[in-house]
């Protein structure tokens, strides 16, 4: 797990904290997180499960297009780093639920955040695509 480390500057402690990892670079580990989470599928399935848990049929419609092959995959990935409990509960049939852990709502409040705006920014982007298009098309 990676670790913050404070830094000291010549005005006072630096407000950008260091990390033991890099994404960016090539080598580093948390590319793999960071793929899992920022994938098409990670993206939904982290926000899907924002509101509370959901049976993996429950969620298979609140991510509207997922297979049932990918979402099985993406939680899997998710569930090995860590955003993603997986609840066997006992009973007959067996039920099992998906929540999101600590570190899962965290992230998942991000990605919300960048959901809601590039939703409300969609009329811009429309227009670049369209402005584009017309220029080279």
């Amino acid at each position: 797990m990676g670790t913050e480390t404070a830094t000291e500057t010549a005005t006072g402690p630096d407000p950008t904290p260091e990390f033991e990892f890099d994404v960016f670079a090539k080598e580093c580990v948390s590319r793999a997180a960071m793929e899992h989470i920022t994938g098409r599928w990670g993206v939904l399935v982290l926000g899907g499960l924002y509101d509370g848990p959901l049976r993996f049929n429950a969620l298979r419609r609140r991510v509207d297009g997922v297979s049932e092959k990918m979402l099985a995959q993406t939680l899997q990935a998710l569930e090995r780093d860590g955003f993603v409990l997986r609840e066997v509960h006992s009973a007959i049939p067996p039920r099992v639920e998906y929540t999101l852990t600590d570190l899962g709502n965290a992230t998942a409040a991000k990605l919300l955040d960048l959901i809601k705006h590039l939703e409300g920014h969609m009329s811009r982007v429309l227009a670049a695509r369209e402005e584009y298009d017309r220029l080279h098309g």
